[in-house]
C-alpha cells in the first residue's frame, strides 16, 4: 500500500543469503515508485528472486553528489523512493548516509527498515567481546594513515571492526598484527553464504595463516579484540626493528633468518617482526 505522502525508505537487504530479508522490506520494494541501488545488477538478482518489478535507478558513490538534490525533490513532490545498497543496511560505508542527511535537512520523511548487517553478524560470529565495539569502515590504504588510526585506537576498550576487500586482507592483517601483536583477531568472510568462514587466532598467527593463502574471495570483515584488563600494549620501535633486520640481511642472512634472530633479540613474536620487516613505510 502506497504511503499517503512522499518518503524515503532505507531498506536493509541480505548480505549473502537471499532468505535474510524481512517481509516489510519486500513489501516496500514492491510498493515503492523507484528503487535506488548501488549496483542495479546486484539488486536485480534480489528483485528477480522475489518477483519484484519496481524500476531500478543507479545511486552510488559516483552519482550520489549529483543526484541527491533531485532525489530529495522527488520525495518532496510525493514520490516514494526506496534506497538499498549492494548488501546490508544502506548508510553504513556507502553514500546512503549523505542522502539520508539531505532528506532530513529538507524535512522529508525518512524511514529505516532494519535487517541484515555484516558488522553485528561478524562481531557475534567472532566470539570476541561485545560489551563495546568500534566500527571503522574500510581501513586506510596508506601505511601512515593506518598507523595513525591504530595509534588512536590502541587504548580503546572495545572490539575493533573493519571492512576489507579480499585482495587487501593479508596486508591489512599484517598491519593489525604489527600494531596489536598481543591481541586476538578474527577474519569473517562470505557471511551467510555457502562458503562462510570465520577464523580466529592471535593476530600474528592469523596474519601468517591468511597471508599464506594463494587466493581469498568474498566480502571480508576483520576484527581485533580489546586489550586485556590491565594489559599494556607492547611498545615496538618499528624503525629499529626494520633497521636491525635489514642490517642482518646486508651481512648475508636470509630475511627469514634475520626475522628469527631479531625476534629472539628483542623478545617479540616472530610474526610481528616479520610483519614489520615486510611493511611498506
Amino acid at each position: 500500500m502506497a504511503p499517503e505522502s512522499g518518503r524515503l525508505s532505507v531498506c536493509a537487504t541480505p548480505i549473502g543469503n537471499l532468505g535474510d530479508v524481512t517481509l516489510r522490506v519486500i513489501e516496500t520494494l514492491r510498493g515503492a515508485d523507484v528503487i535506488l541501488a548501488e549496483d542495479t545488477r546486484v539488486t536485480h538478482k534480489l528483485l528477480a528472486h522475489y518477483d519484484i518489478t519496481t524500476p531500478l535507478e543507479r545511486f552510488d558513490e559516483h552519482t550520489a553528489a549529483r543526484r541527491t538534490p533531485e532525489v530529495v525533490s522527488r520525495v518532496r513532490a510525493g514520490a516514494w523512493l526506496a534506497l538499498v545498497s549492494d548488501a546490508g543496511t544502506p548508510g553504513v560505508s556507502d553514500p546512503g548516509s549523505t542522502l539520508v542527511a539531505a532528506a532530513l535537512d529538507a524535512g522529508v520523511l525518512v524511514e529505516v527498515l532494519p535487517g541484515a548487517s555484516a558488522v553485528p553478524a561478524a562481531l557475534v560470529a567472532s566470539g570476541l567481546p561485545t560489551h563495546a565495539f568500534y566500527f571503522g569502515g574500510f581501513l586506510p590504504r596508506k601505511a601512515g594513515e593506518r598507523r595513525r588510526l591504530f595509534d588512536g585506537l590502541a587504548s580503546l576498550d572495545a572490539t575493533l571492526v573493519f571492512y576489507e576487500s579480499p585482495h587487501r586482507t593479508a596486508v591489512s592483517l599484517m598491519a593489525l598484527a604489527e600494531a596489536f601483536p598481543a591481541r586476538t583477531g578474527a577474519m569473517a568472510r562470505e557471511l551467510t553464504k555457502l562458503h562462510e568462514e570465520v577464523v580466529r587466532a592471535p593476530l600474528p598467527e592469523l596474519a601468517a595463516q591468511i597471508g599464506a593463502r594463494e587466493t581469498l574471495k568474498g566480502e571480508v570483515v576483520l576484527l581485533v579484540g580489546p586489550p586485556a584488563a590491565g594489559e599494556a600494549e607492547v611498545e615496538i620501535d618499528e624503525a629499529a626493528v626494520r633497521a636491525r633486520v635489514d642490517a642482518l640481511v646486508a651481512t648475508g642472512a636470509s630475511r627469514n633468518a634475520a626475522v628469527k634472530t631479531v625476534a629472539g633479540e628483542l623478545g617479540l613474536a616472530r610474526n610481528a617482526v616479520y610483519a614489520i620487516a615486510h611493511a611498506k613505510s
